[in-house]
Formats: C-alpha cells, structure tokens, sequence
C-alpha cells in the first residue's frame, strides 16, 4: 500500500470514528460525497481540517474509503 493510500486510510477510519455522515457517490468515474444528516461538530471540523483541503486526486482517494451510496 502506497503512503497516499496508507494516509487517505487513516483519514478516512478517524473521520469515521468521529461520527462523520459523509456517503461516497461514484457517478461517471467521479467521486464526490453527500451528507443529508447531521453530524457531530468534531467529525465536520476534521473533514474541514483535513480532508476538504487535500488536492482533489488525495481527498478522492479519501473519499472512496467512505460507505457508499450504493450501499443504502
């Protein structure tokens, strides 16, 4: 595993654990997220801390890590 992938893990597993809302959505070969619920205020201010500002191939990697809304 790459040290990018190792990271986008880490970020996304601790965003997890603080109670983040964020579904992944996969929609012609684009990822973005969704969050129709609330969340706690630590795990909005970790996403906006740590991962919203990563370049968008990294917050990508991040982001496919997430539950899917596919999934639902």
């Amino acid at each position: 595993m790459s040290n990018i992938e190792t990271n986008a893990h880490q970020l996304a597993e601790r965003y997890l654990a603080l109670g983040g809302k964020r579904l992944s959505k996969l929609d012609d070969n684009i990822v973005s997220t969704r969050k129709w619920e609330d969340e706690p205020v630590e795990a909005s201010r970790f996403w906006k801390e740590h991962i919203a500002s990563l370049p968008e191939d990294q917050r990508s990697q991040v982001e496919t890590l997430l539950p899917s809304m596919n999934d639902k």
